[in-house]
């Protein structure tokens, strides 16, 4: 590559996608600073960083979203400065974001040529050809799918395939996605590496966003690092290891060995479930002491989400009982179990868990009004104070509290939900995927919040579907299957291996 005294850039061998020089600043952040990269037709380039790294800036501007400030860019070669999206997906750029853009009422077909739908004469969209047409790109990707079949009543698995075949029907040359197997199971998620391998033989470029670096070594051909909006390093595959792509995203060693810290013998249950049933959960017993770990494990769809939610007071319990600090506990409404003393962070941090808009300060404060407030008027100085205390405390980074959460990485939005419950100081917290979507770095600081939250002497329940993180957090690890908790695991004395023979479906039997 060479670059030209006027910024224009010149490939002797053109590759599919290429970046030169690449900066983009919002107000008060520069996200990219000078970034380049190129990737090959037929290659799969993983792209790495912790949140903030200024990844989602980057797949933003090669699709069309934001526009760069500096640098260039080239498509097979020739110049490319998409003005928006329409004009990136003409130029054969397709990005499948981690929230999904489909609109769930319609059929597949209607979503994959939305916008573009076959019209016969008289301006009718020809649905038969529509379907047809669909039909020919699912079939290509092996999904068990038909085109007339709702968006609503798909898995995560085969909404990812509907967005990969709008994306083919676009006669796509570059693929990008997001943080594509964020909710897919170990099966769905198999099968997308199989269909990302067939696009990449038959030429298609793929950037693959990711926070999972054993994703990387099972599908990448080569990763880049970015940090703090920089290229640290771009590697072939084959010649790095999981810990290089970690110190070239955070400049700092990390471990995520086993917890040796432990309750003390005689330390109180704080929650016994004893043979209880809800909605999705058929029969479900653990207890957590105080200060302890104690991590549910299982596949997608095992009920450990369901059991949380019920524990909550947010699903209805059918039958068994629950002691909460040596006291019957039975709750109909969340309410009841904020004032028992309860917290819970849930799975979706952004639907469930925060208010997007709203700065860090009221978002923390929002989770115990009355701690703020004075004959119904908040006290914003207090509420702020507090604030800046915990993002300290919780090392969020943010110029200060009075930052929309919006502007946040993934990782920082987790901490400030994570602060919303503490304040509350609850003597039960529950957290749900704690480390779903956050950078290796954002994700040893949450673990060192929860052992420490632990060693204060706070029940801790966690429900993870990340194996290594159960097995580095865990005191003790409770196992789920079809709505049953089928066992119990030392943390000391497990592996992946017998976590996982235990939550399939025949442990169940």
């Amino acid at each position: 590559m060479t670059n030209h005294i006027d910024g224009s850039c010149e490939y002797a061998s053109p590759p599919a996608l290429a970046i030169y020089g690449v900066s983009k600043v919002f107000p008060g952040v520069k996200a990219l600073d000078s970034v380049s990269l190129e990737v090959a037709p037929g290659e799969i380039h993983a792209v790495v960083g912790e949140n903030g790294a200024g990844k989602s800036t980057l797949m933003h501007i090669i699709a069309g979203v934001y526009r760069m400030d500096e640098g260039c860019m080239t498509i097979e070669g020739m110049p490319y400065a998409p003005v928006d999206e329409r004009a990136a997906q003409h130029a054969g750029v397709a990005i499948v974001y981690q929230e999904g853009s489909l609109f769930a009422p319609l059929s597949v077909a209607e979503n994959v040529f939305a916008g573009r739908q076959p019209i016969r004469s008289g301006g009718i969209i020809d649905f038969a050809k529509m379907n047809k047409a669909t039909e020919e790109i699912l079939a290509e990707l092996e999904a068990d799918i038909r085109p007339a079949d709702l968006v609503a009543v798909l898995s995560p698995g085969q909404c990812q395939l509907v967005e990969i075949a709008k994306a083919l029907s676009q006669n796509v040359k570059i693929l990008i996605l997001d943080e594509p197997t964020s909710s897919l199971t170990i099966n769905e998620a198999r099968h997308l590496f199989k269909v990302l391998r067939h696009l990449a033989e038959r030429g298609v470029a793929v950037l693959y966003v990711t926070h999972r670096l054993g994703e990387i070594f099972e599908i990448a051909d080569r990763v880049t690092v970015l940090k703090d909006g920089k290229v640290t390093g771009t590697r072939e595959i084959v010649s790095t290891s999981a810990e290089e792509i970690i110190h070239l995203q955070i400049g700092r060693e990390l471990s995520f060995v086993r917890d040796t810290n432990r309750a003390a013998p005689d330390a109180p249950v704080v929650l016994e479930v004893k043979n209880l049933r809800a909605p999705a959960v058929k029969n479900a017993s653990l207890t957590v002491h105080a200060g302890e770990i104690v991590c549910m494990a299982g596949l997608v769809g095992a009920g450990r989400t369901e059991l949380c939610e019920a524990l909550f007071g947010s699903r209805p319990i059918l039958s068994g009982s629950i002691t909460l600090n040596a006291k019957p506990y039975k709750p109909s409404h969340p309410m009841d179990a904020m004032r028992a003393g309860i917290g819970m962070v849930p799975e979706d941090r952004r639907e469930g868990g925060l208010f997007l808009t709203m700065s860090i300060a009221e978002n923390i404060a929002a989770a115990d009004m009355e701690e703020f407030t004075s004959l119904g008027v908040i006290n914003d100085k207090k509420a702020y104070a507090s604030a800046e205390q915990y993002c300290w405390e919780l090392r969020v980074a943010s110029p200060d509290a009075a930052r929309k959460v919006m502007y946040l990485s993934g990782g920082n939005q987790q901490k400030v939900l994570l602060a919303k419950w503490l304040i509350r100081k609850p003597s039960l917290f529950i957290v749900d995927e704690p480390t779903r979507g956050v950078d290796v770095g954002s994700k040893s600081d949450l673990h060192e919040i929860l052992r420490e939250l632990a060693r204060s002497g706070v029940a801790v329940l966690v429900v993870s579907s990340d194996l290594p993180e159960v097995l580095a957090l865990a005191h003790r690890i409770v196992v789920m299957a079809e709505g049953v908790t089928v066992g119990e695991l030392d943390a000391d004395k497990a592996d992946e291996f017998s976590i996982l023979q235990m939550a399939t479906p025949m442990g169940a039997i």
